[in-house]
């Protein structure tokens, strides 16, 4: 008996990387999976099915339930077919993990439009697309009156947290899909839904590229950037265990659980009148002088 038994859960970006690491640790715990992932580089370009095929047989060969999907995330009608192929596969859906993603590593002033809008393209209509689908049907669910006990796992990043140099579409598409997690947990709760971000570190073809040194194997008995280690986390957010826990920006690294604190309110002053513009510049050295420091952009000194 595993804590995901009999819960089917849609997995975008599955083929490769942290989300085949979540599509076998799923049907480790006994959850159906959707193993969905269109093949393509980390650009966006080309198509190729087989990874997503090779999950598939390998969940299959350990016993488990597992299907294929090739539909494009960021297609409103494609997204409503992803939905209803795991409906009609294992006769209901629980969670979705939204994981796929693609990188344009590239300075702000070197950026160009069609780079930005891919990206945003991706990662954020492709987060809303599934997720708009799947909450029809759990929102459908919950008016019948049944419980959907439903799971929406968003992927953030510290590119998304804190700034990333060299990527600032990545860093921004990331940073709105935390602040869309904290919308969805907001709305979606009355209908038995919760939503929940990750931050995950870990050793992937995006990782590999910009951060090369910190993700190459140590040697150590422990593995830190192993994908698999993201992996129990991600399950336990799916499984019913889970229900009490939404709006929740988790930041995995090996071992390590870290509860994101969110943008909260730093040291304010009022003047109780309105300010004088010859006025603001002393004020604001006060509130730099006591506010906590802030993380550092990644990669700056």
């Amino acid at each position: 008996m595993g804590i995901c038994d009999n819960r089917t859960v849609i997995i975008t970006g599955a083929a490769r990387g942290l989300g085949r690491a979540y599509a076998l640790a799923f049907a480790a715990e006994g959850a159906n999976v959707v193993v969905n992932d269109i093949g393509t580089s980390l650009g966006g370009e080309g198509r190729d099915t087989s990874a997503a095929d090779a999950v598939v047989d390998e969940i299959r060969a350990a016993g488990g339930a597992a299907l294929a999907n090739y539909e494009d995330i960021t297609d409103w009608d494609a997204a409503k077919r992803i939905v209803d192929a795991a409906i009609e596969a294992f006769g209901d859906l629980h969670v979705i993990v939204n994981n796929a993603g693609i990188v344009r590593d590239r300075m702000f002033v070197s950026a160009t439009p069609e780079e930005w809008d891919a990206t945003m393209h991706v990662h954020l209509r492709g987060h809303f697309c599934l997720a708009r689908h799947a909450v029809d049907y759990w929102r459908a669910k919950q008016k019948r009156g049944e419980n959907p006990d439903a799971r929406i796992i968003n992927t953030t990043s510290g590119a998304g947290l804190q700034g990333s140099i060299a990527q600032s579409a990545y860093s921004t598409a990331k940073g709105g899909i935390a602040s869309l997690t904290l919308v969805q947990a907001a709305e979606l709760g009355r209908y038995g839904i919760t939503a929940n971000a990750l931050a995950p570190s870990a050793r992937t073809r995006m990782t590999e590229q910009a951060f090369a040194d910190k993700m190459a194997t140590q040697g150590d008995a422990f593995d830190v950037m192993d994908p698999a280690n993201i992996a129990p986390t991600v399950v336990w957010l799916g499984s019913s265990e889970s229900a009490n826990v939404t709006g929740c920006v988790f930041e995995l690294e090996g071992g390590r659980i870290m509860l994101g604190d969110g943008w909260r309110e730093g040291p304010a002053v009022d003047a109780g009148r309105r300010w004088n513009p010859d006025e603001v510049g002393e004020a604001v050295e006060t509130l730099l002088a006591e506010r906590v420091a802030p993380r550092k952009v990644w990669g700056t000194a």
